[in-house]
């Protein structure tokens, strides 16, 4: 069943984090990865059908923006008990085969998720160089056998706003996907 995301005020400070990188095995945070002109933080996983759908698209939009100096990260938080595929391994495993051209994080305890208030996968939190939310949204329109093309659009707009210096958009779509899976308390 498809979960949409809560809205966060845009403006609100972005949460320090240090986790580990699935690919470089290191710990990788918040200030490892922060651009002085724009951060992404990327909830995802590699189970969900509306990751997937956006993959192969959201990897060529992060490789083309990386190159205007707006950094990237994804991060999954998903429960392993619950859905297996979504552990460190596999992370791993599915970065090494997309050719991500940023960290992908593991969220172990779920914390960051929670800091941010994560809800679904995927999800993207777009953080100007004061790493202040300019943007908490959607990739774009696109879903799963919805016949509408994958473009990255809603992502895309929010960061040419960023570099051009201009105030993010008023109207911002809220991501959907899959729940992220949370452990039982």
């Amino acid at each position: 069943m498809a979960h949409s995301t809560t809205q966060i005020e845009l403006g609100a400070k972005a949460h320090h984090f240090a986790l580990l990188d699935t690919v470089s095995d290191k710990l990788v945070s918040l200030d490892d990865v922060a651009s002085q002109k724009a951060t992404v933080i990327m909830f995802i996983c590699n189970h969900c059908p509306y990751v997937k759908h956006i993959l192969p698209e959201l990897v060529k939009l992060a490789t083309e923006y990386q190159e205007k100096g707006i950094s990237f990260v994804a991060i999954s938080s998903n429960d392993v008990q619950l859905q297996p595929q979504d552990g460190p391994e596999e992370m791993k495993m599915l970065a090494d085969e997309m050719l991500f051209p940023f960290p992908y994080l593991y969220d172990q305890t779920q914390m960051v998720a929670r800091h941010y208030m994560a809800e679904c996968t995927p999800e993207f939190f777009v953080y100007d160089g004061n790493k202040r939310l300019a943007y908490h949204g959607q990739f774009d329109s696109s879903r799963p056998n919805s016949g509408v093309p994958v473009t990255g659009q809603d992502l895309k707009q929010a960061l040419d706003l960023l570099l051009d210096n201009k105030p993010a958009q008023a109207q911002q779509h809220p991501s959907v996907g899959c729940s992220i899976k949370w452990k039982m308390q």
